[in-house]
């Protein structure tokens, strides 16, 4: 991404998209029983309220009434239903984890099967987009947090604790073309959640080669345990790779996510937060629920200058519905430079209008 002179003028940036991922799959909901919802209605109510702070992109997981994140599509299907009804402009972004909650004590952090995962594209009303991750990696959420992060919640248990620590994404290049081409096919978008450049890199080389012919929305999660840390050579090093037509949204955990999200703010870029990245104040003196997050961003905005998107300038910006027919036209539309001709030598330049 280019910094001209006046990028950081909110005139000359993009409204701001907020992100919120509110139902915070690896917490328990004795967490924090006010904000985590755990029947139909309360899963749907929070997404009602969090629209009605402020957010447009709504990152979607399901629990099962016994408070453990569902691994049933089916009850996904039934959430989407009555959020298509309930916030009919928000994007519904589902988590591709599906849920990577254990299944009991004990027993290990994991995203589901290559298989089961593949059918998040036959979900039914289907999501605007289903977020993926790119090559195989460690996930350990936990190691960046510190024991106040922990402190009288579930994951302080050392056996869930351990589980979390031990976790892995299985997202191998053959499963992911597929996976990409199955959601495009039903109309799905993809959204990138790339843990550090090397995965952004294999999105270029995947568009080059025509096997992903899609818009590149992504999302920099700089979590720590097998991912980028969240500071400023981190986030340098990425946003300079990113091309200039890309969607950046900015992710991390705990008392990270004000600060980052502040960067990304000041810088043009795009904000996801809610309980899922962190349950706390700044001062650590109480827990913020998934509104008041969304509310603090709203207001440090206004006071930068930049304007909220509503959902459907949310649309636009993601470019939702949209798809590209090859390599060419993919790398020209998300401000990558064309692919070398076979005659060609030297540097390659984009094409002039």
């Amino acid at each position: 991404m280019n910094f001209l002179d006046g990028s950081l003028f909110p005139e000359n940036q993009q409204k701001l998209v907020i992100t919120c991922a509110p139902y915070g799959p690896e917490w328990m909901p004795s967490d924090y029983p006010e904000d985590i919802p755990v029947t139909m209605d309360e899963h749907v109510e929070k997404a009602v309220d969090c629209y009605n702070a402020g957010a447009t992109v709504l990152h979607v997981h399901v629990r099962e009434l016994d408070g453990k994140g569902s691994k049933r599509l089916s009850r996904f299907n039934e959430l989407l239903a009555k959020l298509r009804a309930a916030v009919p402009d928000m994007i519904l972004q589902v988590g591709g984890s599906i849920s990577f909650a254990p299944e009991g004590e004990g027993e290990v952090a994991k995203w589901l099967s290559d298989d089961t995962r593949h059918m998040l594209a036959e979900l039914t009303p289907a999501p605007d987009q289903v977020t993926i991750a790119i090559n195989s990696n460690q996930m350990n959420i936990v190691e960046q947090m510190c024991d106040a992060d922990l402190a009288g919640t579930s994951i302080a248990d050392p056996a869930l604790y351990r589980a979390y620590r031990e976790m892995t994404i299985p997202s191998g290049p053959e499963w992911v073309e597929e996976h990409i081409r199955r959601l495009a096919a039903k109309g799905i978008q993809t959204h990138f959640q790339l843990a550090n450049i090397t995965q952004l890199e294999t999105v270029e080389r995947m568009m080059r080669r025509g096997t992903c012919n899609v818009p590149l929305i992504l999302t920099w999660v700089a979590i720590g345990g097998g991912f980028d840390a969240p500071n400023l050579y981190n986030l340098a090093n990425f946003v300079r790779a990113v091309p200039d037509n890309a969607v950046l949204t900015l992710e991390t955990s705990m008392l990270n996510v004000l600060p980052i999200n502040m960067m990304a703010i000041a810088m043009g870029l795009h904000v996801r937060c809610g309980i899922e990245d962190n349950i706390w104040t700044q001062d650590r003196t109480g827990k913020m629920s998934s509104v008041a997050q969304i509310e603090q961003l709203v207001r440090i905005s206004r006071e930068f200058g930049r304007e909220i998107a509503d959902a459907k300038e949310a649309r636009r910006i993601y470019r939702i519905g949209e798809f590209y027919q090859d390599a060419d036209e993919t790398l020209a539309k998300n401000g990558f430079a064309p692919n070398r001709k076979p005659s060609s030598r030297g540097s390659t330049l984009r094409a002039v209008a």
